[in-house]
């Protein structure tokens, strides 16, 4: 079945959203003090962002491609396997999407965020920091870890025989790049997920929160992106 670009980047927003609010919720379940979940630890979190980018992967992947991330959408666009035409309405509704889904775990969680002091803790259920400080540490995880995304989605999709199964595994994938290579950063692996709560952060009037380091905000976006198209490139040169 054919849907139309306005279909399609609904599915888009509505993906974006659940993979932000389940995955940027159980961060904040592991991080906010007082939750059930306070310092459930990193499989935590890499179990909920795992969960949290196969469920809307499996639920949209046959209506938009699922893509959900700017860096993917991109990068296909530079290989020609997706039209610049509708990047900008890819990239729009993945980047709204990713704030309303950062302000339904902000609702969900907005006691706990009043409880907590550590600004970095609060920073950190909405975007990414470097725990080392350093942005070329950050921009080589998240370049890392982005072209490992994208180079396992691209062939976990290639073959097109049942998608719904090829995103259980894709979901796997994200899962364990969060334990493997995400202790450095969080990881975003995706520019929406990262510049569009950072946006939020920075106007919300949280009680506790500190800077919104917009100073490192250009390293979840940019990483990510030449990640993704370095790993689409490679794919194609080799086994497209």
């Amino acid at each position: 079945m054919h849907y139309t670009l306005f279909i399609r980047c609904i599915a888009e927003f509505i993906g974006t959203a659940l993979m932000v609010a389940l995955g940027n919720g159980s961060v904040a379940n592991v991080e906010l003090k007082g939750t059930k979940g306070y310092h459930g630890g990193w499989v935590l979190i890499g179990l909920g962002y795992g969960v949290g980018v196969m469920i809307p992967a499996m639920m949209f992947g046959t209506i938009s491609g699922a893509q959900i991330n700017p860096a993917m959408t991109l990068a296909l666009a530079v290989n020609n396997e997706f039209p610049w035409a509708e990047v900008g309405p890819y990239l729009l509704a993945q980047m709204l999407g990713a704030i309303f889904g950062q302000a339904c775990v902000v609702a969900a969680y907005k006691p706990y965020y009043n409880n907590t002091m550590n600004a970095d803790s609060i920073l950190g259920t909405f975007a990414t920091i470097d725990n080392a400080h350093s942005r070329l540490n950050g921009f080589i995880n998240e370049f890392l870890g982005t072209f490992v995304l994208v180079l396992g989605a691209v062939a976990l999709t290639s073959e097109k025989i049942d998608p719904r199964a090829d995103f259980i595994a894709l979901g796997l994938l994200v899962m364990v790049l969060v334990i493997s290579l995400g202790g450095a950063t969080g990881p975003a692996l995706n520019p929406a997920r990262d510049l569009g709560p950072r946006l939020l952060h920075a106007i919300l009037p949280l009680k506790h929160k500190g800077s919104s380091q917009f100073e490192y905000s250009w390293v979840p976006v940019l990483a990510p992106i030449l990640g993704g198209i370095c790993a689409v490139q490679v794919w194609s040169l080799f086994f497209g």
